[in-house]
């Protein structure tokens, strides 16, 4: 195996583990093709996960699933705690998977649906899959030691318009468009900022805040907690900020967090969702989004557009590939 970084074991993931996953990524993302706008997420995430996990097979490693569909989706594969790679050789990794982020925007046909993986060292990677919600802030480079999920919206905004220097009207803070955050929304938008509205992929929209010369400076908001630690995972590539808090639903939810080792009360902290500086993230486009392009047709040709992001050398690699549909009959 090569290593950029000296201080990497020959077992921890390195770059050509980065460009394999690809592989299975853009077969989750064509696979769902046949589902976009057709109203069937739950088709299109099952095709999605059959070809993800076939990928996956191949590849030369020996990958724990610590985030995936099982949790959410009750899926008979990718589950939480399978092993997933060839395990020839390869190097011990936690593994989180989404072979759909956003499979209700698949579903409907909208844009920023996306195929993930996400990897890091073995015992790196944050099991938060107890607690199903997490409150996130996610900015760019900018944001570190300057915004702090405890403080104020307002405040944050302000900080952040400082440090970099524009006006707070040219501010946009993404947020996920849910009852819950009707309150959260009006004290963006009083504090002089714009607001884009996510219906769903989170995952991105936290990319696109950290992300340089994005149209989004910030990213907050209760989502998911898998997507939370998924998106640790890319915003270490890109040197921005990310905190989250749990957030349980009920009281039984809070005593399985507790229960498992979570502490509700606490700040996680970039380093306490994936520790280490030795991760990997790689999306591809299912539809069209800020991100990347979804996956087209033309004649027999399909094309898709993915994106690879490593921490230990800080590097954000597009990728765009052209397939023989008659491959994928």
């Amino acid at each position: 195996m090569v290593s950029l970084s000296a201080d990497l074991s020959p077992l921890s993931p390195d770059r050509n583990l980065a460009l394999e996953l690809v592989r299975a990524t853009e077969a989750a993302a064509i696979r769902a093709v046949p589902f976009i706008g057709r109203g069937a997420k739950e088709a299109a995430d099952g095709a999605a996960v059959d070809a993800m996990r076939a990928f996956l097979g191949t590849v030369d490693f020996d990958g724990r699933v610590v985030i995936g569909e099982g949790e959410k989706d009750n899926a008979p594969m990718l589950f939480n705690g399978e092993h997933v790679g060839s395990g020839a050789g390869g190097p011990l990794c936690d593994i989180a998977v989404d072979p759909i982020d956003g499979t209700s925007l698949t579903a409907a046909g909208r844009q920023n649906a996306l195929s993930v993986i996400a990897v890091s060292d073995r015992g790196t990677m944050l099991d938060a899959s107890s607690v199903f919600y997490m409150d996130k802030l996610v900015t760019g480079p900018a944001g570190v030691g300057v915004v702090d999920i405890r403080l104020p919206v307002a405040e944050n905004i302000k900080r952040l318009a400082g440090a970099l220097g524009k006006p707070v009207e040219e501010l946009v803070v993404s947020v996920l468009n849910r009852p819950r955050h009707e309150q959260l929304i009006q004290e963006i938008r009083d504090a002089g900022a714009g607001t884009r509205l996510m219906s769903d992929g989170d995952v991105a929209g936290g990319i696109n805040a950290a992300r340089h010369g994005a149209r989004t400076d910030m990213c907050i908001g209760v989502g998911g907690s898998p997507e939370g630690i998924v998106t640790a995972c890319a915003i270490k590539a890109l040197g921005g900020h990310i905190q989250g808090r749990l957030w349980p639903r009920d009281d039984d939810e809070r005593q399985r967090g507790i229960d498992a080792g979570l502490d509700m009360d606490k700040v996680y902290e970039a380093d306490d969702l994936v520790s280490g500086n030795n991760t990997i993230f790689v999306a591809t486009g299912v539809t069209d989004g800020q991100l990347v392009a979804g996956v087209r047709r033309e004649g027999d040709y399909l094309y898709t557009e993915s994106v690879v992001l490593r921490s230990a050398s800080g590097t954000l690699r597009r990728v765009a590939s052209e397939h023989l549909v008659s491959k994928w009959l």
